[in-house]
């Protein structure tokens, strides 16, 4: 693995316009990679514990906020007014 990154670092040096490159490349990839596991980890669709928990989203109260960016929703003020699984 040592010898992909020697590879990799001899071609920075040489051609310099490929750092933004690799900048952005790597930065995608890692947004990627910890979109995918808030994904996996928060969101009440995704159930990893069958045994103890079936109907993760019967669970989840209707003012708490589990989507990453909620535009012109106040969860705060919404009431419980749906029945009780």
């Amino acid at each position: 693995m040592s010898s992909f990154f020697g590879v990799v670092a001899k071609q920075i040096k040489s051609h310099p316009a490929l750092i933004p490159l690799f900048i952005f490349i790597s930065g995608g990839a890692t947004m990627s990679v910890l979109a995918l596991t808030r994904a996996a980890l928060k969101n009440p669709d995704v159930s990893w514990d069958h045994k103890n928990n079936p109907e993760p989203w019967n669970q989840m109260k209707p003012n708490q906020q589990y989507k990453l960016l909620a535009v012109n929703m106040d969860y705060s003020k919404l009431k419980e007014d749906r029945p009780d699984f």
